[in-house]
């Protein structure tokens, strides 16, 4: 049963700060960002208010002779959308991840299986670009290393746009594919895999790195095959003495290098904390699905049968060269419903 003191704290909260922002007090860029996140909320309990006053009405309406036999036709019907509202305002009221409305880097590199692994790690890039694209996000690619046959050693693309980090969170893990390369004259169906990671953007104010706590070295860049050679020393590595992270940029610019190479890192030490955060929260469980081990096999993209299977959640959609055009909804929607399950089982909700 949802406590009726929590909603009418919430609605309190949403009330207090619509006031406060149209006097112009207080920091507004903060109310802006509560009155955002509890707006949805707010409008989730109104309706679910609403329905419960109809539904007082109704009933009391039976012990009225004139009116009992239309509260007798209407009690069905509001009864019926009672479970629906109240799992609208449970799932609304879910604990929300503080990255969820971020930006978010997508780090991408080939795993097992050489020069297809390479070339599947491209066809990944392009699938989240025309996702990305579709939602109408930007997508940038902001570092990144070829192989000759057009596949990918890494890469590094930037996505802003509205709730990113909420909705490919769960692409974080190991994606296998199999399916006969394109350099297998014999026709075999190859088994090869990608790494996925999806960073939450860092602000500075995030996470606090001490320059004595980097190594920074310049190195002598290079593009796939040894091609467009840059003759300076532009590349950049930063290693993260305390941690043992090490972040590479080859753009052509040193500078431009230098503050990639940097963001990445924050994103980094900030995905790790999160992690550390969830693991003092729940050691038995991870905050994201599936984010917690980057080794963990969380998806198959199987070429003959033409079809995707998600592991951590048995979903299988035969439905292959759409998702791959970037048609992953299907897919993201019922990862998104089962951590939600999840954090309702959990909360007891």
């Amino acid at each position: 049963m949802i406590s009726e003191d929590r909603l009418v704290r919430i609605t309190g909260r949403y009330e207090f700060i619509e006031a406060k922002m149209a006097e112009g007090g207080g920091d507004f860029v903060a109310l802006a960002r509560e009155y955002a996140e509890l707006k949805p909320v707010v409008e989730a309990v109104r309706r679910y208010q609403v329905l419960l006053g109809n539904l007082r009405e109704a009933e009391e309406m039976l012990s009225d002779s004139e009116m009992r036999a239309l509260a007798e036709e209407e009690l069905p019907r509001l009864k019926a959308l009672l479970p629906e509202l109240e799992h609208e305002v449970q799932l609304a009221l879910l604990p929300r991840d503080a990255a969820d409305a971020r930006p978010a880097m997508i780090e991408i590199r080939p795993g097992t299986g050489g020069d297809e692994a390479a070339l599947f790690a491209a066809d990944l890039l392009r699938m989240y670009q025309r996702y990305a694209e579709g939602r109408g996000w930007s997508f940038a690619i902001v570092a990144q290393q070829l192989t000759e046959l057009g596949g990918i050693k890494e890469v590094t693309a930037a996505i802003k746009g509205e709730g990113v980090f909420a909705r490919l969170k769960f692409e974080s893990g190991v994606h296998r594919v199999q399916r006969v390369p394109q350099t297998e004259s014999g026709g075999r169906i190859h088994t090869s895999a990608a790494t996925v990671a999806v960073l939450p953007e860092a602000q500075e104010v995030d996470i606090q790195i001490d320059p004595n706590d980097l190594r920074i070295d310049t190195m002598r860049s290079s593009g796939a095959g040894g091609q467009h050679v840059n003759t300076t020393d532009s590349a950049v590595r930063i290693t993260h003495v305390p941690t043992g992270i090490v972040v590479t940029s080859s753009e052509k610019s040193q500078h431009q290098n230098r503050a990639i190479a940097m963001q990445v890192l924050r994103n980094r030490l900030f995905d790790m904390e999160r992690q550390k955060a969830a693991e003092a929260r729940a050691a038995d469980r991870r905050a994201q699905v599936g984010s917690g081990d980057r080794s963990e096999r969380i998806r198959t993209y199987n070429f003959p049968q033409g079809r995707m299977t998600d592991h951590r959640i048995n979903l299988t959609l035969y439905k292959l060269d759409q998702i791959l055009q970037g048609d992953l909804d299907e897919v993201i929607d019922a990862l998104i419903a089962d951590h939600q399950a999840q954090l309702l089982a959990e909360t007891g909700a």
